[in-house]
């Protein structure tokens, strides 16, 4: 019998097995390996620290995602040998692969900023996690007037309109418990505005100015001082703060680095347009845990799949791997 191995059962990774599922005759299996049968509806993270998600709404577990005839392993991922083509797991042993599709995604590391980890949860929170975005909620309870700043450490990050977006939901939040006029909102990034592209940036820019919320560009954080409050850029440039929501580096798998097939900040090199790496004619990668230059978001990951799909089937048939990815996300 012929192997199909996916690592990572996150929206892409469930999606290709899904979708494979379909296709593929019962001369394949198909592995579906992640850590945990938690999913997480992680747009929901935004939206927990202002109740308008619960986060009894946005957990399920993965196994309803997964279509039967799919072997969905439960187990930490430690190792992928390119060379015998297997993946070895922490409790499940090792599963050897013919073809192998990774969607092992990224996530926040906030002890890569000096200062960051040892303040986290002290007057400094975060959203892109499930617990950080409950304790997010009671932080802002608790809040009644000052500075807040929410920063982006670095790009790229997943979903990069989020850190704007959850300014304006701050700046409504504020409004309907009555204390606006007695917060301070400031958006500190190192992108050059309020947004990549000009056009956005602009409106964006203007969206921000009508809601009285600062845009500080440019800014490259080195350190934070959490007992002092205060943000430091490279060049020394300082933002003080009352409460500070971070948006910490984004790294990819560190068993991705470990292999040797990511960049060291874990992200795997593809062909943008074949989301294949140099050299491996039977692997792929989709979603979060590429270098391509698009957003790490699940919309991007649902046009990458249908890339995926059509070339792996083209493969196994001997047919012309025609289809490429443009970079859609919506």
């Amino acid at each position: 019998m012929k192997k199909l191995v996916i690592l990572g059962a996150g929206s892409g990774g469930t999606m290709m097995a899904n979708k494979m599922r379909k296709d593929l005759d019962d001369e394949w299996s198909i592995t579906l390996i992640d850590r945990d049968n938690v999913h997480y509806y992680q747009p929901g993270f935004l939206f927990v620290p202002f109740d308008i998600n619960k986060p009894r709404e946005i957990r399920r577990s993965r196994r309803e995602f997964i279509k039967p005839g799919i072997d969905f392993v439960i187990s930490e991922l430690t190792n992928v040998d390119w060379q015998k083509q297997e993946v070895t797991t922490a409790t499940e042993g090792v599963f050897k692969y013919d073809i192998l599709i990774m969607s092992t995604g990224c996530d926040v590391r906030p002890e890569e900023v000096e200062g960051l980890q040892e303040g986290w949860n002290n007057d400094i929170y975060g959203y892109y996690r499930f617990d950080d975005c409950q304790t997010l909620g009671k932080a802002l309870k608790r809040f009644n007037g000052g500075k807040l700043v929410v920063n982006i450490a670095e790009m790229p990050i997943k979903c990069p309109v989020a850190p704007l977006e959850f300014a304006f939901l701050a700046d409504w939040y504020f409004h309907e418990r009555g204390i606006r006029d007695n917060v301070e909102i400031e958006f500190v990034t190192p992108l050059s505005g309020a947004f990549t592209k000009p056009v956005a940036t602009r409106v964006l820019t203007e969206a921000c100015g009508d809601k009285n919320i600062k845009i500080t560009p440019n800014f490259a954080l080195g350190s934070v001082d959490h007992s002092k409050k205060v943000i430091e850029a490279y060049d020394g440039t300082q933002v003080d703060y009352d409460m500070l929501v971070s948006i910490p580096p984004n790294f990819g798998s560190q068993v991705m680095i470990d292999s040797g097939i990511a960049d060291p900040m874990g992200y795997i090199p593809v062909d943008k347009h074949t989301l294949q790496p140099n050299g491996y004619d039977n692997v792929w990668v989709l979603g979060d845990g590429t270098d391509v230059p698009t957003s790490k978001a699940g919309a991007v990951a649902h046009f990458q799949g249908d890339v995926i799909h059509e070339n792996i089937m083209a493969y196994i048939t001997g047919g012309e791997q025609h289809a490429r990815s443009d970079g859609h996300a919506v």
